[in-house]
């Protein structure tokens, strides 16, 4: 009878962050599949488990499944943890759960630290809707042509980025987004040095450049989508009656608006009525 495989999140920092489930599950499980093992150790020396560590990383996971997977279908309980936070999030883990549900083994989360949802959280960024697009390109033609691919994407953007790449890649996206896109700089969450800030890419850019500081440790960045495309079209009509207000009346201005953009009389009107007393 096959046992259970628990995908289990781990802190991101902070020790104390690791749930009381967590822990009763890591002690229990006959097996723990560790991204490395040595690090995992430090944790469970903390927590005084005693369960035997397995390594499963991106180098072995193809090979280290089939012996996994016989010993959940032997009935043995099985825990995959990451380094640090939530397995699977630009984490390995992917080849391991999937082999399971495709051998009928009942795959559990057990929820816990994540660091793009916790950055998400702090950086006072639209959270409704947003996307998870982990690391991007190391080479910078590559890394351009998929923030490109990226910029019209009106939900929130949510990346990881190396620390000795960090500044080539915030000023990538200010250069395809535009300097005046709004981010969250989120570094070492949880961590003593912990960092989150909220400004434009082009302030960003000047923030890392006068502390080298931020160019160390793990870092998540969280960018504001691009503007719906109702907002640009306000934009536009603002633009417009601003500049025709200065020579024409509420009336003149309004109507003219409306026949070049195609906007009714009426909402060009009350809009020119409203620019008119801010």
């Amino acid at each position: 009878m096959s046992a259970q495989l628990f995908v289990v999140a781990t802190p991101i920092g902070h020790l104390d962050d690791m749930t009381f489930r967590a822990i009763d599950i890591l002690k229990s499980v006959s097996i723990v599949a560790a991204e490395d093992t040595r690090q995992s150790a430090q944790l469970f020396k903390h927590y005084n488990i005693s369960t035997q560590l397995t390594a499963c990383h991106d180098h072995n996971e193809s090979n280290k499944i089939e012996q996994l997977v016989q010993k959940l279908l032997a009935g043995d309980n099985i825990a995959l943890i990451s380094d640090a936070g939530t397995p699977l999030i630009s984490d390995p883990g992917f080849k391991l759960v999937r082999a399971a549900q495709e051998h009928g083994i009942k795959v559990v989360p057990v929820p816990g630290a994540c660091a793009a949802i916790a950055a998400l959280s702090a950086v006072g960024l639209p959270s409704d809707r947003f996307s998870f697009e982990g690391f991007l390109p190391s080479k910078a033609s590559q890394r351009i042509s998929q923030l490109e691919k990226l910029k019209n994407e009106t939900q929130t953007l949510i990346f990881y980025e190396a620390p000795h790449r960090i500044l080539e890649c915030v000023k990538n996206m200010a250069e395809v987004f535009g300097e005046n896109r709004p981010v969250g700089f989120a570094r070492e969450i949880t961590k003593t040095f912990e960092t989150i800030k909220k400004m434009t890419l082009k302030d960003l850019v000047s923030f890392i450049e006068n502390d080298h500081n931020q160019e160390k440790g793990e870092i998540v960045l969280v960018v504001g989508g691009a503007p719906e495309k109702t907002d640009l079209e306000q934009e536009k009509l603002d633009e417009l009656l601003k500049r025709l207000l200065q020579d024409l009346s509420v009336k003149a201005a309004s109507q003219l608006a409306a026949d070049l953009t195609g906007v009714k009389k009426k909402v060009a009107y009350q809009r020119a009525l409203e620019l008119t007393q801010s």
